[in-house]
């Protein structure tokens, strides 16, 4: 599994697709801009719903989840990398939410 910084997410978030694994509660707190929001409890079965042919960057609170999420989805095939420091490192880096 591959671990990227919040910089290279920043970069790379409008070519690669963003996917949220946060709980419906902790998403109301800001998602990151065109992020698609999936809980990790429900990643197994909403996969259709994640393009296979872009890159994934999984996000969470903290990073923990997303690295649990990457690993789900680099094993089921997709080119998959979590953002280090998740959701509380993109909003100390002062980037978007929405």
């Amino acid at each position: 599994m591959t671990e990227i910084t919040v910089a290279d997410a920043q970069q790379r978030r409008t070519q690669d697709q963003v996917l949220d694994v946060r709980e419906d509660a902790e998403v109301v707190e800001g998602m990151i801009p065109g992020a698609l929001h999936i809980p990790l409890g429900q990643l197994g079965t909403r996969l259709a719903e994640i393009d296979r042919t872009r890159p994934v960057i999984v996000v969470c609170r903290s990073g923990n989840r997303s690295a649990a999420a990457a690993e789900a989805l680099s094993a089921a095939g997709y080119d998959a990398a979590t953002m280090a420091g998740g959701m509380l490192a993109w909003q100390r880096a002062g980037l978007p939410v929405r």
